[in-house]
């Protein structure tokens, strides 16, 4: 007997292939495909797929859920969109390995992107933080190695080279952090102090990564060189150099390469054509979302968080580094503030940092300045940087794969974090016809798990990791706005998660089946 059946539903395989009628039968935490007639078919419980898709669980390649859904177990805003798997670490930004004082710079160097839940810190290496993620959350969990901490845990939070010992100690962690785990290397070189790695420590880095079967995943320097496309320059190079997998981070045309997508994806196709294995993620929105605290000179960060924070509240230090960030600070009627910690500045959120300075009477850069102090960096905001008409080129080209890129913090958030997937599948297939929904649906779930070495997952095949979505094709849709982002979706009916329902008829069973996803495992 089996122990779920779902029947009557079209089965899309995530390969890319048409869907096709078959039941899927769940024993344990495996797949089984049933044709033919399956009415003398056992199982304790029977799910009525008719009319409806059955697909492979959506595997969300880039999200900043390391600390939230350890607080927020049950995960609700991705689980409700059909995401059975996070990678977290990403942007050279995460928690492990870290000593305990490095860990807690960390976290207030992190917490405009990740918050500062209230959790047992009790971890420090990666083989202890992956299994903080066994069967306490609702997702499973994979993770990327964040050069940040490797980095502090060496140079420390200086910015200057490494040394040559430096270095190798930074490689022997990579590769430690990767026999207890870590499916690869993630950098964000405009975030410190990973931003403080050049070129050649990089590469020397990677060189371990690729060792190891491992994938450098990277949120390119955008102010390098030309501030247009050296970065991608760089990645090419250190990929090259390496001889490591690159795969590169929301790929996305902001306002200085708004209309030249064509001249940045020719950088990933020459690159694939020299040998080079790049493949990229994007998320089908035009607002972008990070920590504020981007808006400070770099150079500001080294000595760690609270070097920044003492330097924020130097006048004469805030007037020297007044307009050092001027493309940001050309764009405030455009930053909405979206996620603050404490309760005194709540009404902050939602609002644009031009309106806030506006209603406080102080000039933009002092409102930044003050509302990074009041939150010791904890703010989020997000912006219109994009263009949907560059996002469209950006989604349809082969070597392209769908993330959420999206913050779990704040009382206004991008609409991605509640809205990516149903948003793919129906504003963007069903609607706009950009694509197949089995492409779609590849770039959700095979494309993803083949690209980090997700075994198991990815594909409804017999043996195969009982994830699975089944959605209504003609409902499906992503409901969240920029004015209204925490709505859920409509059309995810049922979501599994290493077999266990999670999601029944759109509302979450409390269940939290999610498994740390090791390398190689």
């Amino acid at each position: 007997m089996f122990d779920v059946l779902i029947h009557g539903g079209t089965v899309i395989d995530g390969s890319g292939n048409v869907g096709y009628k078959c039941d899927v039968a769940v024993q344990g935490d495996r797949i089984h495909l049933l044709n033919g007639d399956t009415s003398s078919v056992k199982a304790h419980s029977q799910v009525d797929a008719s009319e409806l898709i059955v697909a492979p669980g959506f595997i969300d390649v880039h999200t900043h859920s390391g600390l939230m859904s350890l607080a927020e177990p049950e995960n609700e805003p991705k689980l409700r969109q059909g995401v059975t798997t996070e990678v977290i670490g990403l942007d050279g930004l995460g928690y492990a390995p870290l000593s305990h004082e490095n860990l807690e710079l960390m976290l207030v160097r992190n917490s405009g992107l990740d918050g500062y839940p209230s959790l047992d810190y009790n971890w420090s290496s990666v083989a202890q933080y992956l299994e903080r993620f066994n069967h306490s959350t609702s997702a499973n969990t994979a993770y990327l190695l964040p050069n940040s901490c490797i980095r502090v845990e060496t140079v420390g939070w200086e910015n200057r080279p490494a040394t040559t010992s430096e270095l190798a100690g930074m490689k022997d962690m990579v590769r430690q952090a990767m026999n207890e785990g870590a499916i690869g290397l993630s950098t964000g070189l405009q975030y410190p102090p990973g931003s403080f790695a050049n070129t050649t420590e990089l590469i020397e880095l990677c060189k371990v990564v690729a060792e190891c079967g491992g994938v450098y995943v990277t949120h390119v320097r955008y102010d390098l060189g030309d501030g247009l496309f050296d970065g991608f320059r760089e990645a090419f190079k250190i990929g090259l150099l390496s001889g490591c997998p690159v795969h590169i981070s929301h790929f996305f045309a902001t306002i200085p390469l708004r209309g030249q997508t064509g001249r940045m994806l020719a950088f990933v196709d020459e690159a694939r054509s020299k040998g080079i294995d790049m493949t990229f993620d994007s998320y089908p929105w035009e607002a972008g979302s990070t920590m504020l605290d981007i808006a400070c000179p770099q150079e500001d960060y080294s000595g760690g968080p609270y070097a920044l924070l003492s330097l924020l509240q130097d006048k004469q230090h805030r007037e020297k580094t007044r307009g050092q960030s001027s493309q940001i600070l050309g764009n405030i009627d455009g930053m909405v503030v979206s996620s603050v910690g404490t309760e005194g500045n709540k009404w902050c959120e939602g609002l644009t940092v031009g309106a806030i300075a506006q209603k406080l009477n102080k000039d933009p850069w002092d409102t930044i300045c003050d509302l990074l102090v009041e939150e010791r960096l904890g703010v989020a905001y997000y912006s219109f940087g994009g263009d949907m008409n560059d996002v469209k080129v950006i989604i349809t080209h082969s070597a392209h794969m769908f993330c959420s890129d999206a913050l779990r913090i704040g009382g206004m958030p991008n609409p991605r974090t509640y809205a990516t997937y149903p948003k793919v599948l129906g504003q963007i297939v069903r609607g706009e016809r950009l694509m197949s929904l089995p492409e779609a649906i590849r770039k959700m779930t095979s494309f993803p798990a083949q690209r980090f070495g997700l075994r198991d997952r990815g594909l409804i095949r017999e043996g195969m990791k009982a994830d699975l979505v089944v959605f209504n094709p003609a409902t499906v849709s992503g409901v969240a706005t920029y004015a209204k982002p925490r709505q859920f979706p409509l059309g995810i009916e049922y979501v599994f998660v290493n077999g266990q329902l999670v999601i029944e008829q759109g509302r979450h069973t409390g269940a939290l089946p999610g498994v740390p996803i090791r390398r190689g495992l």
